[in-house]
């Protein structure tokens, strides 16, 4: 833990993470916020799941173009455009008794989503020194699970209290303050979008980009069946109190996971560690498929969630490697455009799997998803090398001054 309470003597560190968590919060609210308004004006589970799905896909297609305007334009009025934009879409949307016009705000919400996690991960180069960058990654994936873990219990408390009508309003509240904290902070006003190379070519031809989009959507759409299966088999087994219990044993396995990957020494590159981690991972997704909806599911579930956090601060890793110059915000968002668009489809699939067949066989198709996506990224090893190489000091310093503040 040394090496974590070094981080924090950095200057702007604990700005940068304070100043985005409410933000964070908001995102692992909105959804059981948007299920819980709609599911109580309509009456209808599954005109609140649609409302979700429009929600998520509008969120999900656009985070591309939405990267792409800050790579371009810079972090300052894109986020004070869409974080206003946002909390409004919130606000506006819980004010609605209209099945249309729920969709319909439901769907712009999502369009209007503010990048906070794609802006906040190219601050990093600029906030700490290269060799805290791995460190400061792992920290920054420890706070965004936690906020994934606050949110649904905060909006879940809320929709059962006296005021069911509360945790979109609070959603809204809390991006405009998260977002807006973000968006004045000097870190975040002061930089500089990357100039593009001169042999720049669009993402979508981009070799290792389009690896990974393969990859993504395979791991999208496990993860989509996933998050469907899992309370479809706690309800089916009758059980479905459980389904907290295990989601929340997965959140906290994902925080510990990721600072775990925090401590690997930056001589392992981050292609190895991704590589090594992942193959474990697809074993470790075995047991859910073996287990029942109980504590062996919940213990298994914990194992899922620990790997998984420390490849995520390894997948971060890669991609900073691999991604052409000029790109920080758009190549993150584009791949997310591929795997929360496979997502959506994968939650579809998972409730129809799960009712038709058995949630058994969704949870295999998650392993299974998992087992290709490691050959995918096993196969196509080749277009990722930039990131199975560690970076010399000197590197390090030229690659932190292209994303060096201007003023002091």
């Amino acid at each position: 833990m040394k090496r974590y309470m070094e981080l924090f003597r950095i200057p702007n560190v604990w700005v940068l993470l304070l100043a985005c968590f409410p933000a964070r919060v908001a995102y692992g609210m909105v959804g059981l916020g948007i299920f819980f308004k709609v599911e109580q004006a309509t009456g209808s589970i599954s005109f609140a799941g649609l409302a979700i799905g429009l929600n998520a896909a509008a969120g999900s297609l656009t985070a591309g173009i939405r990267g792409s305007i800050m790579d371009k334009y810079g972090q300052t009025w894109p986020l004070r455009i869409m974080v206003p934009a946002y909390a409004a879409m919130a606000f506006a949307l819980n004010a609605m008794h209209s099945k249309p016009l729920m969709l319909i705000f439901a769907f712009v919400m999502g369009l209007s989503a503010p990048p906070i996690n794609l802006s906040v991960r190219p601050l990093w180069k600029i906030v700490v020194p290269p060799d805290f960058l791995r460190t400061a990654y792992a920290m920054d994936t420890a706070i965004m699970s936690a906020a994934g873990v606050v949110g649904p219990v905060i909006a879940t408390s809320l929709a059962l209290s006296s005021h069911p009508s509360l945790p979109l309003n609070i959603c809204g509240g809390l991006m405009l303050l998260g977002g807006g904290a973000l968006a004045l902070t000097k870190v975040s006003r002061s930089w500089i979008p990357e100039k593009k190379s001169a042999d720049y070519q669009p993402l979508w031809r981009h070799k290792p980009l389009q690896l990974l989009m393969i990859e993504g959507c395979f791991l999208g759409f496990g993860w989509g069946v996933f998050d469907v299966a899992v309370p479809a088999f706690t309800t089916i087994e009758k059980v479905p109190y459980m389904t907290a219990w295990i989601f929340t044993a997965m959140g906290l396995a994902n925080i510990l996971g990721g600072l775990l990957a925090g401590l690997v020494s930056k001589r392992t590159s981050s292609l190895r560690a991704m590589r090594r981690t992942y193959g474990v991972w697809f074993f470790a997704s075995i047991p859910m498929v073996l287990t029942h909806p109980g504590w062996t599911m919940v213990i298994a579930a914990a194992l899922l969630g620990l790997l998984g956090g420390a490849i995520m601060v390894f997948y971060w890793e890669v991609m900073e490697a691999i991604r052409p110059k000029g790109s920080p915000t758009a190549m993150m968002g584009w791949l997310w455009t591929v795997e929360g668009t496979l997502m959506s489809i994968g939650s579809a699939f998972g409730g129809v799997i799960s009712e038709k067949l058995s949630p058994t066989i969704a949870l295999s198709i998650t392993t299974a998803c998992i087992g290709i996506g490691y050959v995918i990224l096993a196969l196509g090893k080749a277009r990722l090398i930039a990131a199975d190489r560690i970076p010399t000091d000197e590197e390090d310093l030229a690659a932190m001054k292209d994303n060096a503040p201007t003023t002091t």
